[in-house]
This record gives C-alpha cells, structure tokens and sequence, in this order.
C-alpha cells in the first residue's frame, strides 16, 4: 500500500508541476488496492504540520529554502546538520490523528459533524499498528 501510494504521490506533484511542499490525502479500501485521492495541497497546510511532527522531516523549513531557490541537495537537515533534505524518512509505525470536539463550548453553533472544522484541538498518537495508535489516540482526547 505505501509504495502504491507513494508511486502514485510521485505522479501527482510531477504531473502538476509542483516545486516546494505538497500533501495527498487519500481514501484507501484496506481490503483492497482501490484508493481515491480526496485532496491534493501544493502548499503547507493544517496537514503538513502533522506530517512534520509524525516524521520528523521539517517540511516547513524546508520549503521555505526551496522557495528561495536553494536546491533541495544544498539543503543541510535543521535536525541531525548533516544529511541533506534529500532523505526519505523511514517509517516503520503509524500515527494517528483524533480531532477533539467541544460542542458545549459554542452553544449557538450546531451539534451536527459535517465536512466544516468545529474542532477545538486535536491529539496524535505513534504506535507499532493502527489498534495501537489508535487506542493510545482515544486515551488522549
């Protein structure tokens, strides 16, 4: 799934032409091969910093010396100082994302969840496996 995804990823910000950082949300059936891409971001976002967070990569700082014209091999890691922005991070766990709802808290607003941000926070969670991430998530909000 990773690699089909990632291929896929690839396709997308070569297709569009994008210089700099972008996020791919997907839906993914876990019981098949059939995905759907919901939302392509040729700029930092909401998701982004999770992204950073969950890898450890600073895409934020990173990006901005693209912006600048610095190519991405001349770019020094802000984290270790020594390997270059060129590297993949390696990810061998799953992070978790659960938004935290207040409802009370705005009373004239409707209770209903829909597609618009009504959140108040939010908590992430890294474990070995999805029910792991997940659970540690829940104990959190």
């Amino acid at each position: 799934e990773y690699n089909m995804l990632r291929t896929t990823a690839i396709k997308v910000i070569r297709h569009f032409g994008v210089v700099g950082e972008c996020n791919i949300q997907y839906a993914l059936n876990p019981n098949s091969e059939e995905y759907y891409i919901i939302e392509v971001n040729a700029r930092l976002s909401r998701s982004s910093a999770l992204a950073s967070k969950a890898t450890g990569y600073p895409l934020a700082y990173v990006a901005a010396k693209l912006a600048l014209a610095v190519p991405l091999p001349d770019i020094k890691n802000s984290v270790t100082g020594v390997t270059t922005a060129c590297f993949e991070p390696s990810l061998d766990y799953c992070v978790v994302k659960i938004p935290r709802w207040d409802l009370h808290k705005f009373s004239r607003v409707s209770t209903k969840i829909g597609s618009s941000m009504k959140s108040v926070g939010e908590v992430m969670a890294i474990g070995r496996k999805f029910e792991e991430a997940f659970q540690k998530a829940l104990r959190m909000v």
